[in-house]
């Protein structure tokens, strides 16, 4: 999945980062936990299920 894509998907659902700022982000490592499981949701998952 490109950049872009991750975006594309994020965007739709209301996360708005550019493709600039996740290149940048996911490059240097900077991100929260939180950005990590709604990039999961966006490529993998559709849902993401943590409950028991």
């Amino acid at each position: 999945m490109t950049y872009a894509q991750l975006a594309e998907k994020l965007a739709a659902m209301d996360i708005q980062e550019s493709e600039r700022n996740l290149n940048n982000k996911i490059s240097r490592g900077g991100f929260s936990a939180a950005f990590l499981l709604q990039c999961l949701q966006a490529i993998i998952l559709g849902t993401l299920n943590l409950g028991r």
